[in-house]
């Protein structure tokens, strides 16, 4: 009897372990069974996106002077005088560096000396040779002045009075530094796209601010460069630049083609659609708010009245299930473009069949 006891509660045991996997098995089904009933019915919320497209031509190189003058001595001799110093401004025809010019002085005053006699003795023409080697000397005492060409400052100068200088020897360096110029390479894809008077945006690798210019030309051939790419040299004028920058200092930059371009953009299933009206839900109060929308790529559409950009949106259309025929390639949505090229196209979601299609065309 002790054995048939001993048998019978090892079958409630089993029976009772059974029932307890019974139960957790239910509950597993009964979870997911909930859990994805939740997300077949879940909302999408999307975000609405702003977007610059720009149409340029990227470039890179280094700035130059408006104007600059290497100052070399034209003649050997001890230097006089030194009139400026690095930063000076000066202008045109300032005296900057006085070289030793007595004998140059001497050779003038005892030529007049003798040309004063040839005018008494002398025949017309030894006279008029006499006047024209005259202007040789005085040529050779303005060769002993170093003087600036144009207005600008001094950005080097080297020369000590008392020291001695060679013929041809720099002794310093003069910039007009009205504006910057400089010379970038310009790939022959993009030459057709080139125009006198661009805006040109420049960023500096030595400040935080920015330059803009323009281009003022480009010549009629073009240039083999080392990497063997066929390039045309286009020549950029900068007026406004920051004070910080000197010349010889390096940029990144871009010629503007056409004026940059906001888009607001946002995915398609975000539109809805009733009576051929184009509309969205806000999601912070779920308002249905009328819109003007543009194909934008195969996944976006572009809104062009109704948003400003940021706004989250309810989804307004159904999601093709998995299996439907669907474009499902890569999206496009604009951005920066170095090459050119129009807007991207594309496909948007017919509107719901309880309506009509938006106005102004054909279903997206």
């Amino acid at each position: 009897m002790a054995k048939n006891r001993k048998k019978m509660s090892k079958g409630i045991k089993i029976l009772i372990i059974i029932l307890v996997a019974a139960f957790v098995v239910a509950g597993v089904l009964v979870g997911l069974r909930f859990l994805l009933h939740k997300d077949s019915n879940q909302t999408n919320v999307y975000q609405v996106n702003k977007e610059i497209y720009e149409n340029v031509i990227e470039i890179s190189g280094t700035v130059s002077a408006a104007q600059q003058q290497t100052l070399n001595a034209l003649g050997e001799g001890t230097v006089m005088e030194v009139y400026v110093k690095e930063g000076d401004t000066v202008k045109k025809g300032d005296v900057l560096v006085q070289l030793d010019d007595s004998e140059q002085v001497y050779n003038l005053e005892n030529h007049d000396y003798k040309m004063a006699t040839t005018k008494l003795t002398g025949s017309p023409r030894e006279l008029k040779l006499m006047e024209t080697q005259r202007l040789s000397l005085l040529q050779k005492i303005a060769d002993r002045k170093i003087v600036a060409s144009f207005d600008g400052v001094v950005v080097e100068m080297d020369a000590v009075a008392g020291n001695s200088v060679e013929r041809g020897e720099k002794i310093g360096t003069l910039v007009n530094l009205d504006y910057l110029t400089t010379e970038v390479e310009i790939p022959e894809t993009d030459v057709a796209k080139l125009k006198v008077g661009q805006e040109v945006i420049l960023e500096f690798n030595a400040s935080s601010k920015t330059g803009t210019g323009y281009v003022t030309g480009w010549p009629a051939i073009g240039e083999l460069t080392s990497r063997g790419a066929s390039v045309v040299k286009a020549q950029i004028r900068i007026d406004d630049y920051p004070e910080e920058i000197l010349p010889n200092y390096s940029f990144t930059g871009k010629i503007q083609i056409e004026a940059p371009v906001e888009n607001i953009t946002v995915e398609r299933y975000a539109i809805g659609y009733e009576d051929g009206q184009a509309y969205v839900i806000l999601a912070k109060n779920g308002e249905k708010k009328n819109v003007k929308v543009e194909p934008y790529g195969r996944n976006y559409v572009k809104v062009t009245e109704g948003l400003s950009g940021g706004e989250m949106l309810l989804q307004a259309s159904e999601i093709p299930k998995s299996g439907t025929a669907v474009n499902r390639g890569g999206q496009n949505r604009g951005g920066q473009n170095s090459s050119g090229g129009g807007m991207p196209g594309g496909n948007m979601p017919a509107p719901p069949s309880s309506g009509g299609f938006p106005g102004g065309g054909m279903p997206f």
